[in-house]
């Protein structure tokens, strides 16, 4: 039977007869079908890289944990700080609020934990280094202790009568775990400079607000004096002048902490360079008593 061939028209210098045009259509037909058979192989292929994409995502975070790395990178703690951190009252107090279940559930922070256990100590140099690194970790693993067990009603809650929230292991730092304990006390503290107190932050209300940014070795001084003024300025948590009673009220951070005032010249002292200076003329009036503010350990979230 011979096809039949409807308003053919091959090019005008070339005719092809009807088989030629029969062999032409089975070859397009054909091409058509491996067209299709390649799209469903690629179709097939974006699942395998799915697949491929996880399993390197989970590598890649294998490698962190056990890979030391020379400089360590906050600055993925400086997004989720920007993204999770925002004013808000909370007990009546106006606080630098933590939102701690998005922070739970952000794959970054995750990463950022993970990523504690690669740095190399000997990579922190001057002083500024290493405290803005054990600075920057302090609150992470502090905000870590709360996320994991989120919600409770204060950092204490991870604690038990056995063992303080403190002394309970945080998370690994360079190959060792850590407690916020021995990062406070036998690291920070160990540095000679009592502002850190001002930039730590335990996850309560009365800390020192959590810094809306992370701390820098480029600028760490003026963050320290800028967290030092910003918490005295807040007469719920960090000062208050009682003029009618002669009596200046102050954080309790100022008595658990004395100690580490005294080479400055004692607290007041110290204090003084960073309120006004009518207050500070009244701070050192020694008709002034000195009282402390009751601590609030609930959650700054």
């Amino acid at each position: 039977m011979v096809p039949r061939i409807i308003n053919y028209k091959a090019n005008k210098s070339v005719r092809k007869s009807p088989i030629a045009i029969l062999k032409n259509e089975s070859r397009i037909f054909q091409d058509n079908k491996g067209i299709w058979n390649m799209l469903i192989n690629i179709n097939n292929t974006d699942g395998i890289m799915k697949k491929i994409k996880t399993g390197v995502f989970s590598l890649v975070l294998i490698l962190l944990a056990v890979v030391p790395v020379a400089a360590f990178d906050f600055s993925d703690w400086d997004g989720l700080i920007k993204k999770h951190v925002s004013p808000k009252k909370v007990d009546g107090v106006m606080i630098n609020a933590v939102n701690y279940k998005k922070l739970k559930e952000d794959w970054k922070f995750n990463k950022l934990v993970v990523r504690l256990n690669s740095v190399r100590l000997d990579s922190l140099k001057s002083r500024e280094e290493k405290l803005v690194f054990w600075i920057n970790t302090y609150n992470i693993l502090a905000a870590k202790m709360v996320a994991d067990r989120f919600p409770i009603k204060s950092i204490k809650d991870a604690g038990s009568f056995f063992s303080s929230v403190w002394k309970k292991p945080a998370g690994r730092v360079a190959g060792k775990q850590r407690t916020l304990n021995e990062i406070e006390h036998e690291i920070l503290r160990k540095m000679d400079e009592p502002r850190i107190h001002v930039a730590i932050v335990c996850a309560s209300v009365s800390c020192p607000d959590l810094r809306l940014e992370t701390f820098k070795v480029e600028n760490l001084n003026e963050q320290l004096d800028d967290q030092m003024r910003m918490f005295l300025q807040s007469p719920e948590k960090g000062m208050r002048l009682d003029k009618k009673n002669n009596r200046v009220y102050i954080s309790s951070i100022f008595k658990w902490f004395r100690d580490d005032f005294e080479s400055r010249g004692g607290v007041l002292k110290f204090i003084s360079k960073y309120i006004s200076s009518e207050a500070a003329k009244e701070l050192t009036d020694s008709r002034y008593d000195v009282s402390y503010l009751e601590y609030n350990w609930g959650i700054n979230g």
